[in-house]
């Protein structure tokens, strides 16, 4: 009985943690995709205001408190450089 136990012990531990492996890696690709998606919405969203507020020459303090928040997310998540210069100029804005 021991052995037989030894055996499937042998057999089903490496399929055990081969299935954890699959899904740990599975998840981490879901994280990936999610987070690259939500990168990408944010990276929509900025360019928004920037346009909007940048043409109105002023911002309200309520959608600035927004870009920075969304513009800290979007940093966080691995945004590009193109951002910050929009940062700049959202931030020399007059607030209204």
């Amino acid at each position: 009985m021991n052995e037989f136990l030894m055996t499937t012990y042998t057999i089903a531990l490496p399929v055990v943690l081969g299935y954890i492996v699959w899904l740990l890696k599975e998840s981490k690709l879901i994280r990936s995709a999610n987070s690259e998606g939500t990168k990408c919405l944010l990276r929509v969203k900025l360019i928004e205001y920037h346009d909007e507020y940048m043409e109105k020459k002023a911002i309200p303090s309520y959608a600035l408190r927004n870009w920075v928040e969304m513009y800290e997310a979007y940093k966080r998540l691995g945004g590009n450089g193109m951002i910050e210069g929009m940062d700049k100029e959202i931030h020399a804005l007059p607030i209204i």
